[in-house]
């Protein structure tokens, strides 16, 4: 957490410590986000709980907050405040929210800065254990096509971070060698690129693009470092079914992630939908809401064409 807390004000800093340290709920160690907003108190989140601290932050405090995070040159991370949020050392994540400047559709600049949200970035080493056996094919020393579903804050990017991690570097106890795997990281939640280094331990034949969109991303990555696994995060969005399509007609599988809280939920979504339909997803799972991050609700596989829950 000091690693977070050298981007606050000093009496910020000290504000939330002097809680931390007066609490005996050991969950606090665990916190998640960490809200800033104009006018308003701080607000503490973990393990699905809120503490409201009794420090408001003002437009002062939130413009230094900013300085701090982008080495006093605001400027030279604009394209990262333009898409929203500002990926730090540690792999933690900064969201923007504020007054939006809008040129020809697209977001060029966030005047007049109203709320930040750092998200606490946590790998969780070996989460993805327990699910290994739905998304490896052992036989073909390869994996299933696998979509995780779940809403936002569950666990869904955690759990992929940890699949790529084992599937990159191999599992020597069951013989399952390492397979080139390609990330599209496109909000640089899933490796958390600093400078180029890894924040997260991803494995060790992984290759990473960052903050660049799936589409152009997967496209390159399979032009350029023939990848016999590719993942990506959060899909759903136009033009994605067409590029994991042509991705997987190349023989390469993938494992990626989408919103929703049950199968009815993926049909709803038109580009998800699409994708069942054409029998490419092979292994679907569904992670819970309640209890901890990354427990799986149901599990559905394709069987002759029909997609059904497994015992």
């Amino acid at each position: 957490m000091q690693e977070i807390f050298n981007f606050f004000p000093v009496k910020i800093s000290k504000k939330i410590n002097e809680y931390i340290n007066g609490q005996v709920d050991k969950e606090l160690n665990q916190i998640e986000e960490i809200r800033f907003r104009n006018n308003n108190p701080i607000i503490l989140k973990y393990n699905n709980k809120e503490q409201v601290l009794q420090e408001y932050t003002n437009s002062n405090d939130i413009l230094e907050i900013m300085q701090r995070i982008c080495n006093n040159s605001i400027y030279s991370y604009q394209n990262q405040i333009c898409n929203g949020y500002i990926t730090i050392k540690g792999g933690h994540r900064v969201g923007i929210t504020g007054n939006c400047v809008i040129e020809n559709n697209k977001v060029i600049n966030i005047n007049y800065i109203s709320s930040l949200n750092f998200r606490i970035a946590r790998q969780v080493l070996g989460c993805s254990n327990k699910i290994l056996k739905y998304v490896l094919n052992i036989e073909n020393k390869s994996i299933y096509n696998t979509l995780i579903v779940s809403p936002p804050g569950v666990g869904k990017t955690t759990l992929l971070r940890d699949l790529i991690r084992n599937i990159s570097t191999g599992i020597e106890e069951i013989n399952f060698p390492g397979l080139n795997v390609g990330v599209v990281d496109e909000r640089g939640e899933i490796a958390s690129l600093y400078r180029g280094i890894s924040q997260n331990n991803i494995g060790t034949r992984t290759d990473i693009l960052d903050n660049i969109p799936k589409v152009l991303g997967m496209k390159m990555l399979i032009r350029s470092m023939s990848p016999q696994v590719i993942c990506a995060d959060e899909i759903g969005n136009s033009g994605d079914s067409e590029i994991i399509k042509e991705a997987f007609c190349s023989g390469i599988k993938g494992i990626f992630t989408a919103h929703g809280s049950t199968f009815k939920d993926i049909l709803k979504n038109p580009i998800l939908k699409e994708l069942l339909e054409t029998n490419i997803i092979e292994k679907i799972i569904i992670l819970d809401t309640q209890g901890e991050k990354g427990k799986i609700k149901s599990i559905y596989e394709l069987i002759e064409e029909n997609y059904k829950e497994a015992k």
